[in-house]
């Protein structure tokens, strides 16, 4: 019976790795279109970062191979449990900031009037398939239709679990004045992929920034700065597109209200010259799952014991755990592991810091 299994388990995986080549399978990488030769991190076929070479990793089969033998993730130890939106909060109109989480890395940041979004995700996978890939396990923590108005959207990258097609069109659709904010070269998916897409003259509605490039919104009563900050991570639609376009972070400087949103991180320098550079945050959104196995991810995710020497790195007042207990099968931990081994992170930490996590539609709510 096991050996069977395992001829199963590897007629699925090949299967599976078939039609991904066969769907996913482009040209050689094109030139890059942004291209500045005075920028290190720049490259005539896209992009690289700051303290690390590219790293192609072969490990990728190794690794899908090892977790479907070894029966992995394992399924949650207890129910992922959301809550419903305060929407009488979310509608209000508080001048006091406002995070909501709605899952994996999309949240709803509310500051001086402003509604804007992270990597919105309302899509049911994380993937290029409508029949394979990561499932959404937890629902999105508020329903689409009862968002509000939404004047501005960022994105950390163009990886399937944090840029849906989908998503990304309807908001098009449905905000009126809503303007995308994207890291450099995802502008030319916008044009070729999203409807409505404007990048040029007094219309324009996606903003493609690199790294500590800013953008101003104007806010009721004040600017808020959108500042587009270096992390260690990669960018791939298909295969062929690998490092094609810019990923990154972002900071929403604001004066009263300093947030940043780590998008997807490996542990780096970075993080250090962003405190540096920004002089702290008073909340800090920061990628807490997706870490194991750990010789596969150490590249391109944080662990939490990693994200904590991040929100010191970054001298965050406070900081929410992200990107976990939403889509099923991105890693092999436990889709309810990631805050477990962050409470045992901080209890061997040096420091106390106030690192928590928010229940999938919940909100943070700043003084």
């Amino acid at each position: 019976m096991l050996k069977f299994r395992k001829v199963y388990l590897f007629l699925a995986i090949t299967t599976l790795a078939g039609a991904f080549l066969a769907a996913c399978v482009s040209m050689a990488p094109r030139s890059n279109p942004d291209y500045d030769v005075s920028k290190p991190h720049h490259r005539p076929d896209g992009f690289v970062n700051r303290y690390i070479e590219r790293s192609d990793k072969p490990g990728l089969w190794r690794w899908q191979w090892e977790r479907l033998r070894d029966g992995l993730p394992k399924p949650p130890a207890a129910p992922i449990v959301g809550v419903r939106p305060d929407l009488e909060l979310i509608n209000s109109e508080s001048t006091q900031p406002r995070v909501t989480w709605v899952g994996h890395s999309t949240l709803l940041v509310q500051v001086d009037g402003l509604n804007l979004l992270t990597d919105p995700h309302w899509g049911q996978r994380a993937s290029p398939f409508s029949f394979a890939g990561p499932k959404r396990h937890q629902p999105p923590g508020m329903p689409f239709n009862k968002l509000p108005s939404i004047d501005a959207v960022v994105i950390s990258h163009n990886h399937w679990d944090h840029l849906d097609q989908e998503t990304v069109q309807t908001l098009m659709d449905r905000h009126s004045g809503i303007r995308f904010f994207v890291p450099l070269g995802i502008q030319h998916w916008f044009k070729k992929e999203i409807k409505g897409t404007v990048l040029e003259g007094p219309a324009r509605n996606v903003i493609a920034l690199d790294w500590d490039q800013h953008a101003n919104i104007k806010g009721k009563t004040k600017n808020l700065e959108l500042h587009f900050l270096a992390v260690q991570h990669w960018s791939a639609r298909s295969i062929g597109d690998r490092y094609e376009t810019l990923w990154g972070s972002w900071a929403f400087m604001h004066p009263d209200f300093r947030f940043w949103f780590s998008g997807d991180l490996a542990y780096s320098p970075d993080t250090k010259a962003i405190g540096d550079r920004m002089g702290g945050f008073d909340l800090a959104a920061i990628a807490i799952g997706a870490y194991e196995p750990r010789w596969f991810m150490k590249d391109s995710h944080l662990n939490p014991k990693e994200a904590l020497q991040a929100m010191t790195d970054v001298k965050a007042k406070a900081a929410m755990g992200i990107h976990w207990g939403t889509f099923d099968g991105m890693s092999d931990e436990p889709l309810d592991q990631a805050p477990k081994d962050l409470e045992i992170a901080k209890k061997e930490f040096a420091l106390p810091l106030n690192f928590f996590v928010l229940k999938h539609g919940e909100s943070w709510v700043g003084r």
